[in-house]
């Protein structure tokens, strides 16, 4: 059972991620599968995806008026071919090298978040997405990514909604692709249920921010902050690997 010091690390964690995720869109996973594969690498990505699920639950229902859907079915079904790549990995994979592992999609993530992309919305590119998103969703749960560059161009309230309705169905596929692996148990359910409040907490102290606050700024920060992070989980998978 999981430890209270790391209850707590782990509930503060996750609200800072549900935080960042309903101001700008995405960023839960980003924030915290780093982070908690540090405290206790039982939290990835099981237990991240299911509070990726709750945000994007409840970022959907604020949303729900600017959701398009269109297209978005090609990207979910990329997501099935790269979840399974991704339990694949993990189950033959050590452990610090899932930790570089980790480190290097978040670092990958940053880095493609600060460059400007202009590729072409349609089938082939959705599909392409959502693999890419499979792989990295059922490794660190950080599948938003690779659909977030893809549909930076939109609305802020379409492409969060967007990116939520993806998020929610993803969820489900990377967790039957989990069990079927063998990778998520009855304790992953527990801990996610403790965390729960945390994600609620974080969405509604959001909703007070929205206005508010500098988006940009926010962004920034939070992309720092993964930098960080990412550096400190390679430097601790390094030391385990020697």
């Amino acid at each position: 059972m999981i430890e209270p010091i790391t209850l707590l690390l782990a509930s503060l964690i996750i609200f800072c991620g549900a935080l960042t995720q309903s101001l700008i869109g995405f960023g839960l996973a980003v924030v915290a599968s780093p982070l908690l594969y540090i405290i206790d690498p039982s939290l990835v990505p099981a237990p991240v995806i299911m509070m990726g699920f709750s945000i994007a639950l409840l970022t959907l229902f604020r949303e729900r008026g600017q959701l398009e859907f269109n297209g978005l079915q090609y990207a979910l079904l990329g997501r099935i071919p790269g979840g399974i790549i991704g339990a694949t990995l993990i189950i033959i994979t050590p452990q610090p090298i899932l930790g570089l592992a980790i480190a290097g999609i978040v670092a990958l993530a940053v880095g493609l978040s600060l460059m400007k992309f202009s590729i072409p919305v349609n089938r082939f590119s959705l599909f392409i997405a959502g693999v890419l998103s499979g792989v990295f969703g059922n490794i660190a749960a950080i599948g938003g990514p690779p659909l977030a560059i893809l549909l930076s161009g939109k609305d802020a309230g379409q492409f969060r909604a967007a990116l939520s309705a993806f998020f929610i169905f993803s969820s489900m596929i990377a967790l039957i692709i989990l069990a079927f692996a063998g990778l998520l148990t009855l304790e992953h359910f527990y801990i996610s249920l403790m965390l729960l409040p945390s994600v609620i907490l974080g969405y509604l102290v959001a909703g007070r921010l929205v206005g508010r606050v500098d988006k940009q700024k926010t962004r920034s920060l939070t992309l720092a902050l993964c930098a960080v992070s990412a550096l400190v989980l390679t430097i601790k998978s390094i030391i385990e690997l020697a």
